[in-house]
């Protein structure tokens, strides 16, 4: 198993990975939970897979087995900026409710947004630990190394099942919400204290 942080940069260095994400990301949000998102060429993309964001890939043998895109707080693409704040600023026609946080959403140089975070859902459950373990060791780490003191997230409100146990000092920012197929919340995630 080996985890990569891929830019726009980087991205010729990896040959098929930076496709595969996408595929493998289609396969998680557009057949496996029925989103309806765009997708072409068998991938699944959205606005904000511009060349300031990162995308952290847990592969095996050209297979992603689990991935999370990193954006800046203070990315700005057109009208967009990053997926969180558009949706409190109503920029995504109600497909994330508005009232997702408790307070504005943070735009610093050293908040950094993850989100598209997903697990294969066809690896064996003995063995999904150790890759969201590495999913998010590496996505706190490549965080760190570009700046990140806390990552803001949306992401399934069981997180505190799975991120206390990574050793992961986070905090809710807001209301459980329902979203298409479940209930999710935004969390902080405080990247100035070390993965135990």
């Amino acid at each position: 198993m080996q985890t990569t942080t891929l830019s726009f940069a980087n991205l010729h260095n990896h040959g098929e990975l930076f496709a595969n994400i996408f595929r493998a990301r289609k396969q998680s949000f557009i057949v496996q939970k029925r989103w309806n998102l765009p997708q072409t060429d068998d991938m699944e993309f959205d606005q904000y897979d511009t060349p300031m964001s990162r995308w952290v890939a847990i592969h095996d043998t050209g297979r992603v087995l689990a991935g999370v895109r990193l954006t800046p707080t203070t990315a700005r693409c057109g009208m967009y900026t990053y997926m969180i704040r558009d949706a409190q600023e109503d920029l995504l026609g109600g497909s994330i409710p508005q009232n997702l946080l408790d307070a504005p959403a943070p735009v610093e140089s050293t908040t950094w947004e993850a989100s598209r975070l997903f697990v294969d859902h066809t690896i064996p459950q003995r063995e999904r630990r150790q890759v969201h373990m590495n999913l998010v060791l590496e996505m706190t780490n490549s965080a760190r190394e570009l700046g990140a003191t806390k990552l803001v997230c949306l992401v399934a409100s069981t997180w505190p099942r799975w991120l206390k146990p990574c050793g992961l000092d986070a905090r809710a920012m807001g209301p459980v919400i329902w979203i298409d197929d479940g209930h999710f919340q935004c969390v902080e995630i405080n990247l100035a204290t070390k993965l135990h």
